[in-house]
């Protein structure tokens, strides 16, 4: 408990006093000023993150987190739980559509098994840091223990400092795991103060009778767990997952070395959630990468005041949405770094 303690602590706010310089090169950039629209606030907000007005990004990478809940069990979702361990297979063979999206763009794939309900054999791409082979029905009681979370949290933690250690620069989350879009609408529920049956959202698939079950298998596990959800921990642990402990670990670990973070959709939504409440200044780092699908959804990102760089009606996950938004900063960055400025290039600015 210490160690996350340690990396709360070492997270600080971004130097603001960098948007004067970065505002002032991006107003020479040789095009009227604010003609290039939120290119351009992408670009600053990535410098200012980074903390420098002379931002790189090289190495991106994409971390897809997997595991298997219990709540599954209640009938939430439209395909069974075996599932989780076979797209694992099929992102492991290259052939999800996290695979050929984070090859378009460019971006590393490593698939983290934080707590699929299968043993897998090693692989290049896979990195094996099971808690359990599952979380508990949050139907019933709490998903972890606190020492579960603290260990998820930590797993993703360390995987963002030892990507900064390898030189990437950004970082893209995205998961895998039947059922977790029933967990990540809980924690939004608490952590956020929305009503239930107005951010839950049909996952997979399901029609109007599994919908409304679904919204009430949430208000019993928010109601079963009301007395362990004091603190943003306590919550996470209570009605989260091992992915989306990961995933709040990972935009924790990237903010506290300065690394911005790519947050996916509906369920990585819900692990950035759980890290800026555990500490408000990550969300410095942090782009939302595109406005899920998910019903309610669009209800989290304005309670957040957030934009999210695309609106393309997706809702599969698996970090998909959060790759193609990866190409959107990398372009703002190379426009801020290559275009030729008027005071360089000789060009007559405005009159």
């Amino acid at each position: 408990m210490h160690q996350l303690q340690d990396i709360l602590a070492s997270v600080k706010p971004v130097d603001n006093s960098l948007r004067v310089r970065v505002q002032a090169h991006l107003d020479d950039l040789t095009k009227p000023q604010g003609s290039l629209g939120r290119l351009e606030e992408v670009a600053m907000n990535y410098a200012v993150a980074t903390g420098t007005d002379r931002p790189v990004l090289h190495k991106k990478k994409v971390f897809c987190f997997a595991a298997d809940h219990g709540v599954a069990s209640e009938g939430v979702s439209a395909f069974p739980a075996e599932v989780t361990p076979q797209m694992v297979y099929t992102m492991l063979g290259g052939g999800a559509a996290i695979n050929v999206l984070s090859r378009h763009a460019g971006a590393e794939l490593d698939v983290v098994d934080m707590g699929v309900n299968h043993d897998f054999s090693d692989h290049p791409s896979l990195r094996k840091h099971k808690v359990r082979k599952g979380s508990s029905n949050i139907a019933q009681g709490p998903a972890m223990t606190m020492e579960e979370v603290v260990q998820a949290v930590m797993t993703g933690v360390n995987l963002a400092l030892e990507a900064r250690e390898q030189g990437f620069d950004l970082l893209a989350t995205g998961e895998m795991g039947i059922g977790n879009t029933t967990p990540a609408t809980a924690l939004f529920a608490v952590l956020l103060d929305l009503p239930v049956e107005t951010i839950t959202g049909r996952g997979t698939g399901i029609d109007d009778r599994k919908l409304d079950h679904k919204i009430s298998v949430i208000r019993k596990a928010v109601e079963v767990n009301g007395d362990a959800l004091a603190s943003p921990l306590e919550t996470l642990a209570s009605l989260g997952g091992f992915e989306i402990a990961g995933i709040c670990g990972l935009v924790l670990g990237a903010a506290s070395v300065g690394m911005p973070v790519v947050v996916d959709g509906f369920i990585s939504s819900a692990g950035a959630v759980a890290a800026m409440k555990l500490s408000c200044k990550v969300s410095e780092y942090l782009f939302f990468s595109h406005l899920s699908n998910e019903q309610g959804h669009a209800a989290i990102m304005n309670k957040l005041g957030a934009r999210p760089i695309l609106d393309l009606d997706l809702r599969l996950g698996e970090g998909t949405g959060a790759a193609l938004a990866m190409q959107v900063i990398e372009g703002a960055v190379k426009i801020y770094n290559e275009m030729a400025t008027f005071s360089s290039a000789q060009v007559s600015g405005k009159q």
